[in-house]
């Protein structure tokens, strides 16, 4: 999906690892090793090489010194990292913050610059408690996760296993393609490939191996250069006129997308499912990938389809999802692949002739690709259509769940609720500022003259006689 501001693209860390031993929570005692683990500390991050508080959550030896896997309490988990004890210093108390108070509230940027202003007394002030319809508003357009307490007495239970248990990244860093890229998140790969410090993976079919020479013996024999499935879209090149993508890892160059069935497919729709795991924190790993389809986006040249992202939908969606999963690789990002694989999922939904929606809940970045789609292409619609079209009628032009239209036009203040109903309240000069206001140069249109598709139908299979 489109990239955030801290995305790591290159691998920094050698290929290999010193011998360690790891250590699990122990009772706190010293102030070093072991004993300070679910303690928090200041830690330098190599992010950015300043000081964060961090909870530590593993301890391991590497000689005579220990490294500390650290979780730094105002960023997202995909930062987490091990660091040499020298990096590891102890919290020197302060006067009380309000992410002493709230660190959920505190953690969001917006809510933390603006305490000066007041915001604080939303977690502070007893007479200002915000209302559960204003923490949804707020949560929505800050990208705050729902906390465990929050949750089904069930779900809270199954997230505090999920959370234990993909807490510590087991694969810090994989090489993909001309790519070494540091890992995000925990991913449940097989063992002995689950404890690699780093993992070699086929560009092409997605093979994962543990030493290089064993990828380079595959790579000679493997065969086609390109994911299974049908090529259902390709697009030329962009033009000069169009402006060259700005990240040399995209170059303009031929676009292409396989579909692949997860029945027909199996092994590798499941090692893609491996893969994305790596980068998406809360993406249910299906091993029974038969019931989706996975729409896989290449970088065509002379050596081959070279993936750079994917989404997938469920064959058939009770609930009108067009999309289950996306993910944009993290050395693609911030060059347009995340909107144009939404705009595609949307281009399938016209093909279906049905409005579509992503499957909740979005990452935080997804939210963010989606509201800026949808922003886009309302925005559109409106200033190519006029002004005086109803939210119906957006939804039926783009293919766009009308909460999720009425929820976009909200966050730019151009709607009003009037008489039970949703009005847009707008004019041509509003819609072509804010038209203008979203010019993007990474945006990449997709071409529907070039999609050839037709919609997934299902045809059963007669039974074996005698079985029911």
């Amino acid at each position: 999906m489109a990239a955030g501001d801290l995305t790591q693209a290159n691998g920094r860390r050698g290929s290999g690892i010193p011998n360690v031993k790891t250590h699990q929570p122990q009772a706190e005692g010293a102030r070093q090793g072991p004993q300070i683990i679910g303690t928090r500390q200041l830690c330098q991050a190599t992010f950015d090489g300043k000081q964060h508080t961090a909870e530590i959550l593993q301890a391991r030896t590497v000689g005579d010194s220990y490294e500390y896997y650290v979780h730094y309490c105002d960023f997202d988990k995909r930062l987490d990292e091990w660091l040499h004890q020298d990096k590891v210093s102890p919290l020197i108390a302060t006067i009380p913050s309000l992410d002493a108070v709230s660190p959920r509230l505190a953690s969001i940027p917006s809510l933390a610059s603006d305490s000066a202003q007041g915001l604080s007394s939303l977690a502070l002030g007893e007479s200002q408690k915000l209302t559960r319809r204003q923490k949804r508003h707020f949560n929505e357009l800050h990208h705050v996760q729902q906390d465990v307490s929050e949750l089904a007495p069930i779900d809270q239970h199954l997230e505090k296993e999920h959370q234990e248990k993909t807490k510590v990244k087991n694969i810090q860093v994989i090489e993909l393609g001309k790519y070494e890229i540091d890992t995000w998140y925990y991913s449940p790969y097989p063992e002995p490939f689950a404890t690699q410090h780093k993992l070699f993976l086929c560009e092409f079919c997605l093979k994962y191996f543990r030493k290089r020479k064993t990828l380079l013996r595959h790579l000679a024999k493997c065969e086609p250069l390109h994911p299974p499935g049908d090529e259902i879209y390709r697009s030329p090149p962009a033009s000069h006129e169009r402006g060259e993508r700005p990240n040399p890892a995209a170059p303009a160059t031929t676009l292409s997308v396989f579909e692949v069935d997860g029945r027909k497919s199996k092994v590798y729709c499941q090692s893609l499912c491996l893969l994305s795991k790596l980068f998406l924190d809360h993406k249910t790993l299906y091993y029974d990938v038969d019931p989706f389809l996975f729409y896989v986006l290449c970088e065509c040249d002379s050596d081959g389809h070279h993936i750079v992202g994917y989404f997938s939908k469920e064959k058939h969606s009770s609930e009108g999802y067009n999309l289950a999963c996306i993910l944009s690789l993290p050395p693609y990002q911030r060059n347009g692949y995340g909107k144009f694989l939404i705009t595609f999922s949307y281009e399938l939904s016209k093909k279906e002739a049905k409005v579509g929606t992503p499957e909740r809940p979005l990452s935080d970045l997804g939210n963010v690709s989606y509201r800026s789609y949808w922003t886009r292409k309302i925005l559109q619609t409106l200033h190519d259509q006029g002004i005086n079209l109803s939210i119906k009628d957006i939804s039926e032009l783009t293919c766009i769940r009308t909460d999720d239209i009425v929820t976009s036009l909200q966050s730019l203040n151009l709607i009003k609720y009037w008489k039970g109903d949703h009005i847009i309240a707008v004019t041509h000069r509003a819609v072509e500022d804010h038209v203008r206001s979203i010019e993007d140069s990474r945006f990449i249109e997709v071409d529907a003259s070039r999609l050839h598709w037709e919609p997934y139908t299902h045809t059963a299979k007669p039974e074996p006689a005698g079985r029911r």
